[in-house]
């Protein structure tokens, strides 16, 4: 969908206090979008939709223990150079298979 608007601008929102047992999401990412849109499918009583502006930003309210962040730490260079040669590996493989 074209919206006139750079990608720096199409920005996804979280907003919640310490008070409000509900975190409102403003997103333009598409994934996130669908996820969240099924999500509030299945969970009505968890997360709906509350806006859709028509230009690809669609905004949520789900309720605060159904919704995460996950911190993960930067990877060694030890790991880094495992997860390359795994990388590797399993590029030739898939190479060798469509040969």
């Amino acid at each position: 969908m074209k919206t006139g608007l750079s990608k720096k601008q199409k920005a996804t929102n979280i907003y919640f206090n310490e008070d409000s047992p509900i975190i409102e999401v403003c997103t333009y990412d598409t994934d996130l979008k669908n996820r969240l849109t099924r999500y509030a499918a299945q969970y009505p009583s968890e997360c709906r939709l509350i806006d859709d502006d028509e230009m690809g930003c669609m905004t949520f309210e789900i309720r605060k223990g159904r919704f995460g962040f996950k911190l993960t730490a930067p990877y060694s260079e030890e790991r880094r150079k495992a997860a390359g040669e795994l990388a590797k590996k399993h590029t030739v493989n898939l190479k060798t298979k469509e040969e």
